[in-house]
This record gives C-alpha cells, sequence and structure tokens, in this order.
C-alpha cells in the first residue's frame, strides 16, 4: 500500500487487505495511484490491484486458498485468503526440509531400524524404505521430495532427534521465519488433529528452501533411482507439473517444488517456475472443483498469470521471509530443473548464501547472524556436518 495510507480511501483499502489476512507493507505510490480491489466476478477473499497494464486473474480458480508471489522480492501479486488456516498434506515437508536437510551430509548412511519406521500413518505414500538396510541421505531426501515418501521421513526425523523433537524444531523454525498460522503436528504432513497450515507460510518456507541448493535440486528432480531390492528403482517425482505425467504437461521453466494430497487437505501444491530471470511461486491450496489434476491446472494458470504481471501487477503484501542472495550480476540465481550437477551423482553441492530481504520484519527476533549459520557447514558432535544455511503424496 501507499505510504500515505492516512489518507482516508487509502486507509480504507488497507482494512479490506487487512481483513482479508494479507500481509502488507509500505511500498511507493504509482503515479496514479493503483486500486486495491476484488476483481469482478472473483471469489470472496481474492485481493489484486487494477492498474494499468495489470492482467485479469484467470477464471476457473476453485482452490479454498491460493498465492501468487515473486520470488526474488517476495511480493505478493495476488492471493484468495492467504493466511486461511488449512491441512497442508505433503507440502509441509518444505519445512521439514528447511529444518533438517542442512544438518546431515548427502553422502553419510543409515542403516534403517524397526524404530526408525514406527508409526508410519496407514495409506502413506512411501518410497520403499526397508528395515536392515543402509541408505544415503541423499537416498532419504529423493525418497522425500520424488515419492513424498513418508517412510524417508521417519528415518530422517529419528536421525534428527526424534519425531516430537522434529516437530517442535520445525515449530521454531516456522516462528522463526515469520509463518504464524502453522502448527505442526506430524512433520510429513499426515493428517492430524490441529495440524495446519496456510499459502502464506507455504510460500514463505518454499521461498527460504530455494535459497540452498541441495533444497533446489531434490525439488527439482523429475525423475531419480533409489536402493530396491537386487539394485536400483525408478522413481519419479509425484508434482505433475514438473515430471509431465499423468496428463499434466511440464510446466515450461519449472523448478520445484512439492504436491500433497490427504482426505483432509484435498490437492496440495507448491509450484516454482523461472522464465527470463524471475521466478514465481504459486501456492494452492484445497481445490473444489472436482476436475481432474484440478490443483495443476490452476497452479499453472496462475504461474501463467505471474509472468504476464510482470512490471504491471503492484503487490497487495510482501513475504516475511529471507531472500537468496548469490554472487553475480542476478539477485536471484537461476536452479536447474533437472539434476546435472553433484547432487546427480550423490555428492553436495556449494551452500548458498541467504540474507534478510526487505520484508524480513519477521526476522527480528531470530537474528541474520542466526539464520546464516544454520546453511553454513560447521561441525556437529558426533562426526555430522551441520550445512549452511501421503497418506500423503
Amino acid at each position: 500500500m501507499a505510504c500515505d495510507a492516512h489518507v482516508p480511501k487509502k486507509a480504507a483499502a488497507l482494512a479490506l487487505l487487512a481483513a482479508a489476512g494479507v500481509a502488507l507493507t509500505c511500498i511507493p505510490a504509482a503515479a496514479k495511484g493503483p486500486t486495491y480491489r476484488q476483481p469482478a466476478g472473483a471469489a470472496t477473499g481474492v485481493r489484486a490491484v487494477s492498474a494499468p497494464g495489470t492482467p485479469q486473474l484467470p477464471g476457473g480458480l476453485s482452490a479454498l486458498s491460493w498465492m501468487v508471489a515473486d520470488a526474488e522480492t517476495g511480493a505478493v501479486l495476488a492471493a484468495k485468503d492467504p493466511h486461511r488456516k488449512l491441512a497442508p498434506a505433503s507440502t509441509l515437508k518444505t519445512l521439514f526440509a528447511v529444518t533438517v536437510l542442512p544438518k546431515f551430509r548427502s553422502g553419510a548412511v543409515r542403516r534403517v531400524s524397526s524404530a526408525d519406521l514406527a508409526g508410519v500413518g496407514a495409506g502413506s505414500s512411501v518410497v520403499g524404505v526397508q528395515q536392515g538396510r543402509s541408505y544415503t541421505v541423499a537416498d532419504l531426501w529423493r525418497g522425500v521430495f520424488l515419492r513424498s515418501g513418508n517412510d524417508a521421513v521417519h528415518v530422517l526425523a529419528a536421525m534428527n532427534g526424534g519425531w516430537q523433537a522434529t516437530a517442535h524444531e520445525m515449530q521454531q523454525t516456522a516462528r522463526k521465519l515469520g509463518a504464524h498460522d502453522t502448527t505442526v503436528k506430524s512433520p510429513d504432513g499426515y493428517d492430524t488433529p490441529g495440524q495446519v497450515s496456510s499459502a502464506y507460510d507455504l510460500t514463505v518456507f518454499a521461498r527460504a528452501g530455494l535459497a540452498n541448493d541441495d533444497f533446489a535440486r531434490y525439488c527439482g528432480t523429475a525423475r531419480a533411482t533409489f536402493p530396491g531390492t537386487g539394485g536400483t528403482v525408478p522413481i519419479e517425482n509425484t508434482n505433475r507439473l514438473l515430471s509431465g505425467s499423468h496428463g499434466v504437461t511440464r510446466y515450461p521453466g519449472i523448478i520445484g517444488v512439492k504436491n500433497g494430497y490427504t482426505s483432509k487437505a484435498g490437492n496440495t501444491l507448491i509450484a516454482a517456475a523461472r522464465r527470463n530471470g524471475r521466478t514465481v511461486l504459486v501456492t494452492v491450496l484445497n481445490p473444489q472443483s472436482q476436475v481432474a489434476n484440478g490443483v495443476y491446472k490452476e497452479a499453472g494458470s496462475l504461474l501463467d498469470w505471474g509472468f504476464r504481471a510482470e512490471g504491471g501487477a503492484h503487490p497487495v503484501g510482501t513475504l516475511h521471509a529471507v531472500r537468496a542472495a548469490y554472487d553475480g550480476p542476478a539477485p536471484l540465481r537461476p536452479v536447474a530443473a533437472q539434476v546435472t550437477g553433484p547432487e546427480g551423482r550423490g555428492g553436495s553441492p556449494a551452500p548458498a548464501a541467504l540474507v534478510l530481504g526487505a520484508g524480513g520484519a519477521g526476522l527480528a527476533s531470530f537474528g541474520l547472524s542466526a539464520l546464516l549459520a544454520r546453511w553454513r557447514r560447521v561441525p556437529v558432535p558426533g562426526g555430522g556436518r551441520r550445512r549452511k544455511g501421503e497418506g500423503t503424496g
């Protein structure tokens, strides 16, 4: 909203946005001030900007909540009920990865015990982790990101001190990132009473995750192999916008991030795509249309809108999260949609730097130095190394 928001009309607009649950920030007024409105024919709770050159939002959006944001600036370009608390399904695995991924070397090996796999929920999506077998950390993360394997999440959580300890740590991470709509009960996203998140928070988690090379490579991997009986077996990413499967065309420029499904959450998806130096993030929660592949169709149309709106859409809010900053001329370095670097060979890429963005007031209590320490590689007692920095499907 423009900085002269004390003007009565501007104050009224601010009140509308606040009622919709959109986080606001002070932005420079345009020469001909943009109008913040609910677009004609839009569902209740939708907020966007009417300004010269701004394209109309796509039709046919049935999701209970959604958001479109610019990953580099953190600007929220449009949203519907972004702070509505809903079951997240496996999109919550983004927060799990932001919390746990920096802690273990990709080449570290875990021999799986029965205790590691205890408590995997009935009907969970699994990648096929077997008791008594050994897996590298990279194997387990591919199981998490590609097959949404709750079994792999359970093993990594056991390595991290246990299920409840990991849930508690995820809750702390969410608060440190300024994500206040999320309550973590089950780190894998499995339907659990009281577990909720929001389109806003999930977008924050994905944005923070994409600033880490390991996260970006795992979530952008369409196909890989996983240890199986007598060798390895192929696995494909359940995110159909990324894998281009089950009647969905691979989205141009797609780089991830994570899909999910449970009977309570319905279909959920966080999608990121990069074109012409811009990365757009879209989160879509629980479409109601009952159309086949509806969550992918709605996310694709919102990604299209986000790229068309370049230079025309004025922000309606900001993400209280970190902004990626890298060496080189581009403030947000492109990440590979396919695994082409060391991760694809079981290695670990160099860590990426994180800095506090313009919308980072939500990180004030965390501290920039603490955030950077999470993503840097520092020794960990016991021989590990910290790295910088369905059921569910």
